[in-house]
Protein backbone atom coordinates (compact mmCIF):
# COMPACT_ATOMS: atom_id res chain seq x y z
CA UNK A 1 0.00 0.00 0.00
CA UNK A 2 3.01 2.38 0.74
CA UNK A 3 4.66 1.54 -2.37
CA UNK A 4 2.01 1.79 -4.60
CA UNK A 5 0.75 5.50 -2.83
CA UNK A 6 4.61 6.58 -3.29
CA UNK A 7 4.46 5.27 -6.61
CA UNK A 8 1.48 7.10 -7.41
CA UNK A 9 2.80 10.64 -5.42
CA UNK A 10 6.13 10.46 -8.20
CA UNK A 11 3.86 10.13 -10.84
CA UNK A 12 1.71 12.84 -11.02
CA UNK A 13 4.64 15.31 -10.75
CA UNK A 14 6.00 13.76 -13.74
CA UNK A 15 2.34 13.96 -15.72
CA UNK A 16 2.80 17.43 -14.51
CA UNK A 17 5.58 18.28 -15.65
CA UNK A 18 5.22 16.43 -18.90
CA UNK A 19 2.40 18.65 -19.74
CA UNK A 20 4.36 21.59 -18.62
CA UNK A 21 6.98 20.93 -20.99
CA UNK A 22 5.24 19.91 -24.02
CA UNK A 23 2.30 22.41 -23.24
CA UNK A 24 3.91 25.15 -25.37
CA UNK A 25 4.41 22.58 -28.20
CA UNK A 26 1.13 21.42 -28.10
CA UNK A 27 -0.49 24.72 -28.60
CA UNK A 28 2.19 25.75 -31.45
CA UNK A 29 0.68 22.18 -33.33
CA UNK A 30 -2.93 23.32 -32.46
CA UNK A 31 -2.07 27.53 -33.77
CA UNK A 32 -0.99 25.55 -37.16
CA UNK A 33 -3.92 23.52 -37.45
CA UNK A 34 -6.27 26.65 -37.24
CA UNK A 35 -4.26 29.12 -39.12
CA UNK A 36 -4.21 26.17 -41.72
CA UNK A 37 -8.23 25.87 -41.70
CA UNK A 38 -8.72 29.71 -41.72
CA UNK A 39 -6.57 30.27 -45.07
CA UNK A 40 -5.23 28.55 -47.42
CA UNK A 41 -2.47 31.01 -48.04
CA UNK A 42 -1.25 30.22 -44.28
CA UNK A 43 0.71 27.30 -45.10
CA UNK A 44 2.69 29.20 -48.25
CA UNK A 45 6.38 29.34 -48.45
CA UNK A 46 6.28 33.22 -48.74
CA UNK A 47 3.81 33.55 -45.53
CA UNK A 48 6.16 30.84 -43.58
CA UNK A 49 9.27 32.66 -44.54
CA UNK A 50 7.69 35.66 -43.79
CA UNK A 51 6.24 35.22 -40.49
CA UNK A 52 9.52 33.55 -39.55
CA UNK A 53 11.96 36.30 -40.70
CA UNK A 54 9.73 38.97 -39.00
CA UNK A 55 9.88 36.97 -35.48
CA UNK A 56 13.50 36.77 -36.09
CA UNK A 57 14.31 40.15 -34.23
CA UNK A 58 12.01 39.23 -30.89
CA UNK A 59 13.19 35.71 -31.29
CA UNK A 60 17.29 36.58 -30.87
CA UNK A 61 16.66 39.41 -27.92
CA UNK A 62 13.99 36.67 -26.30
CA UNK A 63 17.11 33.97 -26.46
CA UNK A 64 18.97 36.85 -24.87
CA UNK A 65 16.02 37.71 -22.22
CA UNK A 66 15.94 33.94 -21.36
CA UNK A 67 19.33 33.59 -19.23
CA UNK A 68 17.97 37.22 -17.72
CA UNK A 69 15.11 36.36 -16.46
CA UNK A 70 17.19 32.71 -15.52
CA UNK A 71 19.05 34.51 -13.20
CA UNK A 72 15.62 36.38 -11.71
CA UNK A 73 16.39 39.10 -13.61
CA UNK A 74 14.06 41.31 -16.30
CA UNK A 75 15.04 43.99 -18.58
CA UNK A 76 11.84 46.23 -19.72
CA UNK A 77 14.78 48.39 -21.89
CA UNK A 78 14.75 46.42 -25.15
CA UNK A 79 12.86 47.79 -27.36
CA UNK A 80 14.17 51.21 -26.77
CA UNK A 81 17.32 49.76 -26.90
CA UNK A 82 17.17 48.58 -30.31
CA UNK A 83 15.96 52.12 -31.37
CA UNK A 84 18.94 53.80 -29.49
CA UNK A 85 21.11 51.11 -31.62
CA UNK A 86 19.36 51.71 -34.82
CA UNK A 87 19.92 55.03 -34.58
CA UNK A 88 23.50 55.62 -33.67
CA UNK A 89 24.27 52.88 -36.56
CA UNK A 90 22.60 54.55 -39.21
CA UNK A 91 24.13 58.00 -37.93
CA UNK A 92 27.16 56.20 -37.87
CA UNK A 93 27.08 54.85 -41.26
CA UNK A 94 25.80 58.28 -42.80
CA UNK A 95 28.85 59.90 -41.38
CA UNK A 96 31.30 57.21 -42.49
CA UNK A 97 30.40 57.28 -45.87
CA UNK A 98 32.38 59.96 -47.35
CA UNK A 99 35.64 57.82 -45.97
CA UNK A 100 34.76 54.92 -46.33
CA UNK A 101 32.00 54.82 -49.53
CA UNK A 102 29.26 52.56 -50.01
CA UNK A 103 30.12 49.15 -49.73
CA UNK A 104 31.56 46.14 -47.55
CA UNK A 105 33.37 47.69 -45.37
CA UNK A 106 30.68 50.73 -44.24
CA UNK A 107 28.25 47.99 -43.67
CA UNK A 108 30.82 45.55 -41.61
CA UNK A 109 31.38 49.43 -39.51
CA UNK A 110 28.03 49.92 -39.24
CA UNK A 111 27.61 46.30 -37.81
CA UNK A 112 30.81 47.29 -35.50
CA UNK A 113 28.68 50.00 -34.31
CA UNK A 114 25.63 48.18 -33.27
CA UNK A 115 27.82 45.51 -31.73
CA UNK A 116 29.49 47.85 -29.58
CA UNK A 117 26.61 49.92 -28.83
CA UNK A 118 24.59 46.80 -27.43
CA UNK A 119 27.27 45.73 -25.15
CA UNK A 120 27.97 49.07 -23.94
CA UNK A 121 24.24 49.52 -23.12
CA UNK A 122 23.85 45.66 -21.89
CA UNK A 123 27.26 46.08 -19.91
CA UNK A 124 25.47 49.88 -18.46
CA UNK A 125 22.42 48.60 -17.02
CA UNK A 126 24.29 44.81 -15.32
CA UNK A 127 26.68 47.33 -13.72
CA UNK A 128 23.92 49.45 -11.86
CA UNK A 129 22.16 45.88 -11.34
CA UNK A 130 24.88 43.95 -9.96
CA UNK A 131 27.67 45.91 -8.86
CA UNK A 132 25.30 48.83 -7.53
CA UNK A 133 22.50 47.03 -6.28
CA UNK A 134 19.64 48.59 -8.16
CA UNK A 135 16.91 46.88 -8.77
CA UNK A 136 16.45 45.39 -11.92
CA UNK A 137 13.01 46.79 -12.89
CA UNK A 138 14.38 50.32 -11.78
CA UNK A 139 16.89 50.09 -13.55
CA UNK A 140 15.93 49.06 -16.72
CA UNK A 141 12.27 51.17 -16.50
CA UNK A 142 14.72 53.73 -16.43
CA UNK A 143 16.69 52.71 -19.37
CA UNK A 144 13.68 52.37 -21.30
CA UNK A 145 12.70 55.64 -20.84
CA UNK A 146 16.36 57.23 -21.62
CA UNK A 147 17.11 55.20 -24.64
CA UNK A 148 13.80 56.44 -26.32
CA UNK A 149 14.42 59.76 -25.26
CA UNK A 150 18.01 59.92 -26.77
CA UNK A 151 16.93 58.47 -30.21
CA UNK A 152 14.20 60.96 -30.53
CA UNK A 153 16.18 63.51 -29.39
CA UNK A 154 18.85 62.24 -32.14
CA UNK A 155 16.06 62.27 -34.71
CA UNK A 156 14.65 65.72 -34.01
CA UNK A 157 11.36 64.41 -33.10
CA UNK A 158 11.35 62.77 -36.70
CA UNK A 159 13.27 59.65 -38.34
CA UNK A 160 16.66 58.44 -39.00
CA UNK A 161 16.71 57.22 -42.21
CA UNK A 162 20.17 55.60 -43.87
CA UNK A 163 21.83 56.94 -47.70
CA UNK A 164 19.65 55.55 -50.10
CA UNK A 165 22.59 54.40 -51.68
CA UNK A 166 24.10 52.46 -48.33
CA UNK A 167 20.68 50.89 -47.58
CA UNK A 168 20.05 49.26 -51.27
CA UNK A 169 23.33 48.16 -50.67
CA UNK A 170 22.56 46.46 -47.01
CA UNK A 171 19.36 45.57 -48.13
CA UNK A 172 20.08 41.80 -48.97
CA UNK A 173 21.26 41.43 -45.37
CA UNK A 174 17.14 41.17 -44.65
CA UNK A 175 15.51 39.99 -47.91
CA UNK A 176 18.64 37.62 -49.34
CA UNK A 177 20.18 34.27 -47.72
CA UNK A 178 20.93 30.65 -48.47
CA UNK A 179 19.09 27.89 -50.41
CA UNK A 180 16.09 29.82 -49.94
CA UNK A 181 16.20 30.89 -45.81
CA UNK A 182 16.63 34.55 -45.31
CA UNK A 183 19.58 35.73 -43.49
CA UNK A 184 17.27 36.72 -40.35
CA UNK A 185 16.09 33.52 -39.91
CA UNK A 186 19.83 31.54 -40.26
CA UNK A 187 21.34 34.34 -37.63
CA UNK A 188 17.86 33.46 -35.28
CA UNK A 189 18.09 29.69 -35.59
CA UNK A 190 22.09 30.00 -34.75
CA UNK A 191 21.31 32.25 -31.76
CA UNK A 192 18.77 29.50 -30.45
CA UNK A 193 20.96 26.70 -31.08
CA UNK A 194 24.01 28.43 -29.21
CA UNK A 195 21.81 29.80 -26.71
CA UNK A 196 19.88 26.03 -25.83
CA UNK A 197 23.85 24.55 -25.71
CA UNK A 198 25.19 27.65 -23.56
CA UNK A 199 22.09 26.68 -21.02
CA UNK A 200 22.16 22.96 -21.12
CA UNK A 201 25.60 22.23 -21.22
CA UNK A 202 27.99 25.13 -19.77
CA UNK A 203 29.09 26.64 -16.05
CA UNK A 204 27.60 29.80 -17.52
CA UNK A 205 23.91 28.42 -18.15
CA UNK A 206 24.04 26.10 -14.98
CA UNK A 207 24.93 29.23 -12.42
CA UNK A 208 22.12 31.60 -13.99
CA UNK A 209 19.49 29.07 -12.90
CA UNK A 210 21.57 28.37 -9.57
CA UNK A 211 21.18 32.41 -9.15
CA UNK A 212 17.58 32.35 -9.58
CA UNK A 213 16.50 29.73 -7.84
CA UNK A 214 18.03 31.00 -4.27
CA UNK A 215 20.64 33.55 -4.58
CA UNK A 216 22.69 32.88 -1.49
CA UNK A 217 23.34 29.39 -1.63
CA UNK A 218 24.79 30.01 -5.04
CA UNK A 219 27.30 32.50 -3.00
CA UNK A 220 27.79 29.98 -0.88
CA UNK A 221 28.53 27.70 -3.76
CA UNK A 222 31.04 29.18 -5.17
CA UNK A 223 28.97 30.67 -7.92
CA UNK A 224 30.46 34.68 -8.90
CA UNK A 225 26.77 36.15 -8.69
CA UNK A 226 27.41 39.67 -9.67
CA UNK A 227 29.73 38.66 -12.70
CA UNK A 228 27.51 36.09 -13.91
CA UNK A 229 24.74 38.37 -13.32
CA UNK A 230 26.10 40.68 -15.13
CA UNK A 231 27.36 39.25 -17.78
CA UNK A 232 23.55 37.87 -18.92
CA UNK A 233 22.80 41.77 -19.31
CA UNK A 234 25.64 42.05 -21.70
CA UNK A 235 24.50 39.12 -23.82
CA UNK A 236 21.40 40.62 -23.56
CA UNK A 237 22.92 43.95 -24.93
CA UNK A 238 24.83 41.67 -27.69
CA UNK A 239 21.55 40.33 -28.76
CA UNK A 240 19.93 43.38 -29.02
CA UNK A 241 22.64 44.54 -31.45
CA UNK A 242 22.33 41.92 -33.47
CA UNK A 243 18.90 42.35 -33.64
CA UNK A 244 19.75 45.49 -35.07
CA UNK A 245 21.68 44.80 -37.82
CA UNK A 246 19.26 42.18 -39.29
CA UNK A 247 16.22 45.08 -38.71
CA UNK A 248 17.71 47.96 -40.03
CA UNK A 249 18.43 46.84 -43.98
CA UNK A 250 14.51 46.04 -43.65
CA UNK A 251 13.56 49.78 -43.71
CA UNK A 252 16.49 51.47 -43.37
CA UNK A 253 15.30 54.12 -40.77
CA UNK A 254 14.99 54.26 -36.89
CA UNK A 255 12.32 56.71 -34.73
CA UNK A 256 10.83 57.20 -31.83
CA UNK A 257 8.50 54.61 -32.29
CA UNK A 258 10.75 52.00 -33.26
CA UNK A 259 10.75 48.58 -31.05
CA UNK A 260 7.70 49.78 -29.56
CA UNK A 261 6.50 46.30 -27.38
CA UNK A 262 9.84 44.51 -28.45
CA UNK A 263 10.32 44.11 -24.15
CA UNK A 264 6.85 43.14 -23.49
CA UNK A 265 7.26 39.82 -26.70
CA UNK A 266 10.62 39.25 -25.73
CA UNK A 267 8.84 38.72 -21.75
CA UNK A 268 5.57 36.68 -23.06
CA UNK A 269 7.88 34.59 -25.48
CA UNK A 270 10.33 33.94 -22.44
CA UNK A 271 7.07 33.20 -20.20
CA UNK A 272 5.23 30.95 -22.71
CA UNK A 273 8.10 29.28 -23.59
CA UNK A 274 8.11 27.74 -20.03
CA UNK A 275 10.99 29.78 -18.50
CA UNK A 276 9.96 30.52 -14.95
CA UNK A 277 9.41 34.38 -14.37
CA UNK A 278 10.64 34.37 -10.73
CA UNK A 279 14.63 32.44 -12.07
CA UNK A 280 15.42 29.18 -11.19
CA UNK A 281 14.59 27.80 -13.91
CA UNK A 282 14.74 28.18 -18.58
CA UNK A 283 14.66 26.84 -21.55
CA UNK A 284 15.40 28.84 -24.97
CA UNK A 285 14.15 25.75 -27.21
CA UNK A 286 10.98 26.64 -25.11
CA UNK A 287 11.24 30.53 -25.69
CA UNK A 288 12.07 29.71 -29.92
CA UNK A 289 8.63 28.13 -29.11
CA UNK A 290 7.25 30.68 -27.40
CA UNK A 291 7.84 33.66 -30.15
CA UNK A 292 6.55 31.56 -32.91
CA UNK A 293 3.40 30.87 -30.63
CA UNK A 294 3.26 34.95 -30.69
CA UNK A 295 4.54 35.26 -34.28
CA UNK A 296 2.03 32.84 -35.56
CA UNK A 297 -1.62 34.63 -33.74
CA UNK A 298 -0.35 37.74 -34.93
CA UNK A 299 -0.19 36.49 -38.13
CA UNK A 300 -3.73 34.26 -37.96
CA UNK A 301 -5.29 37.38 -36.74
CA UNK A 302 -4.31 39.43 -39.62
CA UNK A 303 -5.19 36.81 -42.34
CA UNK A 304 -8.54 36.06 -40.98
CA UNK A 305 -9.16 39.72 -39.86
CA UNK A 306 -10.80 38.51 -36.73
CA UNK A 307 -9.65 41.60 -34.67
CA UNK A 308 -8.55 44.95 -35.47
CA UNK A 309 -3.94 44.64 -35.41
CA UNK A 310 -4.23 47.75 -32.79
CA UNK A 311 -5.18 45.01 -30.70
CA UNK A 312 -2.17 42.66 -30.83
CA UNK A 313 -0.62 44.00 -28.00
CA UNK A 314 -3.54 43.84 -25.74
CA UNK A 315 -3.89 39.73 -26.89
CA UNK A 316 -0.10 39.80 -25.83
CA UNK A 317 -0.56 40.87 -22.60
CA UNK A 318 -3.05 38.98 -21.76
CA UNK A 319 -1.40 36.18 -22.93
CA UNK A 320 1.31 36.90 -20.74
CA UNK A 321 -0.80 37.23 -17.63
CA UNK A 322 -2.23 33.77 -18.42
CA UNK A 323 1.42 32.39 -18.79
CA UNK A 324 2.32 33.42 -15.38
CA UNK A 325 -1.08 32.21 -13.99
CA UNK A 326 -0.26 29.18 -15.30
CA UNK A 327 2.99 28.74 -13.63
CA UNK A 328 2.05 29.33 -10.37
CA UNK A 329 -1.20 27.19 -10.37
CA UNK A 330 1.36 24.60 -11.83
CA UNK A 331 3.71 25.19 -8.81
CA UNK A 332 1.04 25.21 -5.94
CA UNK A 333 -0.02 21.87 -7.49
CA UNK A 334 3.58 20.60 -6.84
Amino acid sequence: MTDTTATETTARPRRRLNLHVLGPLLALIVLVILGASLNSNFLSYGNVTNVLARSAFIGIIAVGMTFVITAGGIDLSVGSMAAFVAGVMIMAMNAMIPSLGIGVPLVLAGMGVALLTGLAAGLLNGFLIAKVQIEAFIVTLGAMGIYRSLVTWLADGGTLSLNFDARSFYRPVYYDGLLGVSWPIIVFAVVAILGELAMRHTPFGRHCAAIGANEQVARYSAVKVDRVRMATYVLLGLLVGIATIMYVPRLGSASGSTGVLWELEAIAAVIIGGTVLKGGYGRVWGTVIGVLILSLIDNILNLASIVSPYLNGAIQGVIVILAVVLQRESKSAD
